[in-house]
């Protein structure tokens, strides 16, 4: 009986479905666990005691921006998060992006947010205009659940609706080792930005299986 319910339980965990505004609270603290150690955030927040509250801020807020497009999907759990933004939608408003700044304004932080948005903008402006495409702007799994395949299911539901409508997918890898999951999942490297003074990011789009 143990057995059972514990595979039952298993399968439940493993379970998707979108996010609501509910959940944002607990998908940005999972969120900020998941890219504590993560390049671009420590170049973004050099500063180990700011950074969980700085990323906590800042993932909360793009929760808010992308949970209008409906499609955040988490696990029951929440133990991992895939935002992603729909075709066409992709690029940020001069008012997000004020708001993400915000997530910054720290005495200790301020003074790098030129070159953080000098980086942020560069990234941006390299983001393949088209064809259409889904942006998987983050993808994020708390370190105590990884290595379960929570990412893989997170990803599954927009992929398989990229393959279904023949649309492309593409986003920024922060991390080198990163490079091989996505690889797994269709994705290809086509290109590399440097930051300023900071870490590379590898651009990687995927074509739909048809």
């Amino acid at each position: 009986m143990l057995a059972r319910n514990g595979t039952i339980a298993e399968m439940s965990e493993r379970q998707t479905r979108r996010a609501t505004a509910a959940d944002i609270p607990t998908l940005a603290r999972t969120l900020a666990r998941a890219f504590l150690d993560d390049p671009v955030a420590q170049w973004s927040c050099r500063s180990d005691v700011l950074r969980p509250a700085v990323l906590e801020r800042f993932h909360a807020t793009r929760l808010r921006q992308i949970i209008l497009e409906d499609e955040v999907w988490t696990t029951q759990t929440l133990s991992s998060a895939a935002l992603w933004m729909t075709p066409k939608r992709w690029k940020t408003t001069v008012r997000q992006d004020i708001e993400l700044a915000r997530c910054l304004l720290h005495p200790r932080l301020i003074v790098r947010l030129p070159l953080i948005a000098t980086g942020l903008i560069g990234i941006e402006r390299r983001h393949p205009p088209s064809p259409p495409h889904w942006y998987l702007a983050v993808l994020g799994t708390d370190p105590a659940a990884q290595g379960r395949g929570f990412g893989s299911i997170v990803l599954e539901p927009v992929l398989e609706q990229c393959d279904d409508h023949a649309v492309g997918a593409y986003l920024e890898s922060s991390k080198e080792r990163n490079i091989a999951f996505y690889a797994r999942h269709g994705f290809r490297v086509t290109g590399e930005l440097q930051l300023p003074r900071g870490p590379k990011i590898w651009q990687m789009w995927r074509e739909p299986h048809r």
